[in-house]
């Protein structure tokens, strides 16, 4: 379709990028390390490195892959939550040519078996809290060299050793593990520093990361996504960003897990390009502690999900940190709901902005202009070199403003996946849009809005309902604290609405949410069916779980 959505532009955004000038990632590192060296690069739990300690740990992480006969090509399995160790990890693999597995810390052993066989990934860094998964599985993958670590082993003395000590002993997050030959972080250093490194050459055809996706749906792919793909949406984040934020200044709060694309790429890289600070937050279900160290530092920026912002706006600590530095918020997997959005502005003074994109896109592919002042709703604008084509199921473009597939092209969308032509072949339109599983229209405007995901979708009486449309809805009662939305069977319409509350005021009862929603809803959208729970499935990065909810309903 026509780019409608150039006329909506904030000033000084470009229509196109360009990255001729940039190889590879590896080139974007050594860049900001020689820029910003003396600057800090990463804070953890109250310990700093800055660009300069980075790049050199890099390289000598870089030395130990090579020391190992690690080749061009090669993957490595980083799993790991927020710590030190996971920069250095990431840019030493880059830096020997080597592509990136991430592993989700959280995975079950059926879960880390099928990635680590699928990738072929042999050598491994993993933190000593989830060694026990791998010892369970490491037989039957390609795995010969391990690095595991501890959540001290970088924070120093004292600092190291208490942590470690209330990681393994007090809270006994460490079950018992034996994996022969596994060395620790430090000592993988100093191989490496003793080795030396050999510069490798890399192209942007290269692969740099193979990036599984979530696998809430049938098995769990890798995304294949190259130097090119994620140079490129780097850059394509710096070009949105660059007219409201100041090179060498930032401060951003990294609560989101680095090993997700959306914290990966935005987070990690594109921050690093501008050589700001990056807090990294371990653990940001432990909202008290989260807030804590939030309070220490000028926080200027600030990525989440939904359910995080939920979160940190329920805790009566929240509201008394100083907002004063902020200056931008996005959100990003999932929807944000309206009424979140509107407490985070009251609160914070910061208007929570809409981003969105997949594994498959790098991630952003459309994001709302920095410049905003209130919730627009919208997911946002199609960011420069990036097409969104909206279309029916026979893959033909539907007019303007009428509901359709987002479909999406341009230069950060994945080469395919991993070993699997069938499964790309798939995703792909001949013309090389990727089809997103996502349901939305674009406006007059040019602002894409996302209805809800193809596969969620109730259909009541023949008509469609949208989860995410109730859901917001139900958000809106001053009583709930979170809501799920899905289609059960009935006999009547053929499926039915159902929601499940987790509730904020415990008088809160089905009559009342019945009631609320018919004040906000058409009829055959109204919920019929209502669960209470203490709680909701989530995936790893706060993401709730339909399916599973669908499963036990």
């Amino acid at each position: 379709m026509e780019k409608i959505w150039l006329k909506s532009y904030p000033s000084g955004v470009p229509a196109d990028i360009d990255i001729d000038h940039i190889p590879s990632l590896v080139a974007l590192f050594e860049k900001a390390c020689k820029t910003f060296a003396d600057k800090v690069a990463y804070i953890s739990m109250g310990r700093e490195i800055t660009y300069r300690q980075l790049d050199a740990e890099a390289t000598e992480f870089a030395g130990w892959l090579q020391a190992k006969g690690m080749k061009k090509g090669d993957r490595v399995a980083l799993m790991m939550p927020n710590i030190l160790q996971y920069p250095v990890a990431l840019f030493g693999t880059l830096r020997a040519g080597c592509v990136v597995v991430n592993c989700n810390p959280l995975y079950t052993p059926r879960e880390l078996e099928h990635q680590l066989k699928d990738s072929g990934a042999t050598a491994i860094v993993i933190v000593e809290n989830f060694a026990n998964t791998l010892e369970q599985v490491i037989a039957h993958t390609a795995i010969k060299h391990v690095v595991v670590t501890s959540m001290g082993e970088k924070l120093g003395g004292l600092k190291g050793a208490i942590v470690n000590f209330v990681v393994r002993r007090v809270k006994k997050m460490v079950p018992a593990w034996h994996v022969p030959g596994a060395i620790s972080f430090k000592a993988a250093l100093a191989q490496g520093r003793k080795n030396g490194f050999k510069p490798v050459a890399l192209v942007q055809d290269d692969l740099a990361f193979l990036q599984y996706t979530g696998g809430t749906t049938g098995v769990s792919k890798g995304a294949m996504l190259t130097h090119a793909n994620i140079a490129s949406n780097v850059t394509q984040a710096y070009s949105w960003i660059r007219p409201v934020v100041r090179e060498g200044e930032e401060f951003i709060i990294t609560a989101l897990p680095l090993y997700h694309i959306f914290a990966l790429t935005a987070n990690c890289l594109t921050f690093l390009m501008i050589g700001a600070r990056n807090l990294l937050i371990a653990n940001p279900r432990d909202i008290p502690n989260f807030i804590k160290e939030w309070g220490k530092y000028p926080v200027t920026v600030v990525t989440g999900v939904n359910t995080l912002f939920n979160a940190l706006l329920n805790h009566p600590d929240f509201a008394k940190l100083d907002f004063s530095t902020m200056n931008v918020t996005l959100g990003g997997g999932m929807a944000v709901q309206g009424p979140v959005a509107e407490k985070w502005l009251k609160v914070t003074g910061t208007p929570l902005l809409q981003a969105y994109g997949l594994t498959e896109t790098s991630p952003a592919a459309t994001i709302n202009p920095l410049d905003m002042h209130e919730f627009n709703g919208a997911i946002g604008l199609p960011i420069s070199s990036t097409e969104v084509s909206i279309r029916d199921d026979y893959g033909h473009e539907v007019p303007q403003g009428q509901v359709g597939e987002i479909c999406i092209r341009g230069p950060q969308v994945m080469k395919g996946y991993w070993q699997r032509p069938d499964e790309t072949e798939l995703v792909f339109y001949p013309d090389r849009f990727l089809r997103t599983g996502d349901m939305g229209y674009i406006d007059k405007d040019g602002f894409v809005f996302l209805v809800d995901r193809k596969k969620d979708m109730i259909l009541v009486s023949g008509f469609n309902v949208y989860p995410n449309e109730v859901e917001e809805a139900v958000a809106m009662h001053p009583g709930v604290l979170d809501v799920a939305a899905i289609g059960v069977p009935d006999e009547h319409s053929g499926e039915a609405v159902k929601i499940f509350v987790v509730r904020k005021d415990p008088l809160v009862n089905e009559r009342m949410l019945i009631e609320h929603c018919r004040g906000q809803l058409t009829g055959y959208k109204v919920p019929k069916h209502v669960e209470f729970r203490d709680d909701l499935p989530r995936t790893n990065v706060g993401k709730i779980l339909r399916r599973a909810l669908k499963e036990g309903a």
